[in-house]
């Protein structure tokens, strides 16, 4: 399949403006950034869930941990 020049970009601009007309298009084009945002919103706080999952299965380094008790026999 050849690439897609800008001579054929153009072309389909041109069938979609006639086909939905410049008022409906802004619309999805409002639409369709929102739900990219969206996307993006979500995969970044995904992201943020996980490293904060993987931050707590791991001990502080810092913190104090009790000596073990030594018994005696």
């Amino acid at each position: 399949m050849p690439p897609i020049g800008p001579l054929e970009l153009a072309i389909i601009l041109v069938i979609v403006l006639v086909i939905f007309g410049p008022r409906r298009l802004k619309n999805i084009g409002s639409e369709i950034g929102n739900s990219i945002k969206g996307f993006r919103n979500a995969m970044k706080e995904q992201d943020r869930e996980d490293v904060e999952g993987t931050d707590e299965s791991q001990p502080d380094k810092n913190s104090q941990q009790d000596p073990p008790k030594q018994t005696h026999a």
